[in-house]
């Protein structure tokens, strides 16, 4: 990669600007940190502007559950006939060319409560094996079960459905919840570029999780291991701002939290978090010694001043009619 250019301002927020070269260089660093891993970052430019892209890994923080959007696995879904996703549902010829609707089965809903049990025997016993209440969930989008008409599932189908489960960081949802909380501090990342800004990246990852929750719920704070933690602005641009942090992220880490349950923490602050009430009480006790030696240094200094003032006023009441 070339990190080498014209010297040049790169917007990081509002009213906030690094120099092109200041910014490649810390590029390079990064870049040299996650050396032969996907994290590493790329850099173009389009119409003179600088532009970096990659991925951002971001720590679930959030103390609320979340919603997801439901959807039903067992449901087809059709794309429009371009589309030539594999998962998109179509019934497909041999060539891509899309069936008559007479070639489609004939599926009926029912509820899922009252379907009666029209598995086949091998596949009966799968599921009998499988207790009631699984540490996997999987989402869906309805309370109603999508079956044949006439025709049982085949072992081969529940498999295929039991693999089709869709996860975050690894934790699964079933038809019964698609409420949920991430395990704090497990992360998570999205491709984004330098010229996305907060709320675009929040909707970015709300959307590839289909998380029903509004972005104007959360925030990403940049968390630092001293405690302090910097909320980034709607004007930030989260990839720069990490680019700036440093690589690192036993020093500092990417978060998703609730915008109404975290303060923000300075730096000053956060030099005190880790402390032990007793240091902390010491460090109170010589700050009250220190206000107490400034307020009698004040009130000595004001006290001279006073007296100087009454000496001078007395002078001059006197000068009149002595004359």
């Amino acid at each position: 990669m070339d990190y080498g250019g014209c010297e040049y301002l790169v917007p990081c927020g509002k009213d906030k600007y690094i120099s092109k070269n200041e910014l490649l260089l810390h590029l390079k660093t990064y870049n040299i940190y996650y050396e032969g891993q996907n994290l590493q970052l790329r850099h173009r430019e389009e119409e003179g502007e600088l532009i970096v892209e990659g991925l951002l890994n971001i720590s679930w923080g959030l103390r609320r559950p979340i919603r997801l959007q439901m959807q039903d696995d067992n449901q087809r879904i059709r794309p429009p006939p371009s589309s030539s996703s594999w998962h998109s549902g179509c019934n497909l010829g041999a060539h891509g060319s899309v069936l008559k609707p007479s070639t489609l089965p004939d599926i009926q809903v029912t509820d899922a409560e009252a379907m009666p049990n029209t598995e086949a025997p091998g596949s009966c016993a799968a599921t009998k094996s499988q207790p009631e209440e699984t540490p996997q969930l999987m989402r869906t989008r309805s309370d109603v079960g999508v079956r044949r008409r006439g025709s049982a599932r085949t072992p081969s189908e529940q498999r295929r459905i039991r693999r089709h489960r869709f996860s975050i960081n690894g934790h699964f949802y079933n038809h019964k919840t698609s409420v949920f909380t991430p395990a704090y501090g497990s992360v998570t990342n999205v491709r984004i570029n330098s010229t996305m800004t907060t709320p675009q990246v929040l909707k970015l990852l709300l959307n590839k999780f289909k998380i029903e929750n509004s972005a104007e719920e959360f925030a990403l704070y940049i968390v630092h291991t001293s405690g302090e933690k910097q909320k980034l602005r709607a004007s930030d641009y989260p990839l720069i701002a990490r680019i700036l942090q440093g690589p690192c992220e036993q020093v500092s880490k990417v978060f998703l939290m609730e915008k109404d349950q975290v303060e923000e923490v300075t730096y000053d602050v956060a030099q005190y978090i880790k402390f032990e009430m007793p240091v902390l009480r010491s460090f109170i006790q010589k700050l009250e010694e220190e206000e107490d030696r400034e307020v009698k240094k004040l009130m000595r200094k004001y006290s001279i001043l006073r007296l100087m003032i009454e000496q001078r006023l007395e002078e001059i009441s006197e000068g009149p009619t002595a004359m």
